[in-house]
């Protein structure tokens, strides 16, 4: 981020010495004031924009599902069970209660009640608190 900074100062510093040059050469008889003004305006707002856009980019983080390792004993530590290991998984894959019953083949009670274990266990009060406090804990990728 300094040498953006750097960069752009000394940038803007060259570019007001070509203008003190071309000022003092030729262009002072041409063209009037207001078109010298324009003109650095123009340049410093570009070169504001691209400083902008260069210092506020997001980095990006890219994170590999290969690196995770399931662990059955931190599984029997936290206190889930299989059922709702399943259902934490369903959960992490954005379904919604009704899906998750669906897809294991029980009512939607057996769902929620599976839920309200998880959260109770997790100590976390919604689903997406629950879903990242164990992939804090690498529980699930």
């Amino acid at each position: 981020m300094t040498r953006t900074i750097f960069l752009y100062s000394l940038s803007l510093a060259g570019l007001v010495i070509v203008l003190k040059l071309l000022e003092y050469r030729f262009l002072v008889r041409v063209l009037p004031l207001e078109i010298y003004l324009g003109t650095v305006a123009v340049l410093f707002t570009a070169l504001g924009i691209w400083a902008g856009r260069k210092l506020t980019r997001t980095k990006t983080v890219v994170v590999h599902e290969s690196d995770f390792q399931f662990d059955p004993a931190l599984l029997a530590k936290v206190g889930i069970s299989k059922r709702e290991y399943e259902v934490l998984g369903l959960m992490a894959q954005g379904l919604s209660n009704q899906e998750i019953a669906d897809a294991l083949f029980v009512s939607l009670n057996t769902i929620k009640t599976h839920s309200s274990n998880l959260f109770l266990k997790l100590d976390t009060k919604r689903r997406t608190q629950a879903i990242q406090k164990a992939k804090n804990l690498r529980l699930i990728p």
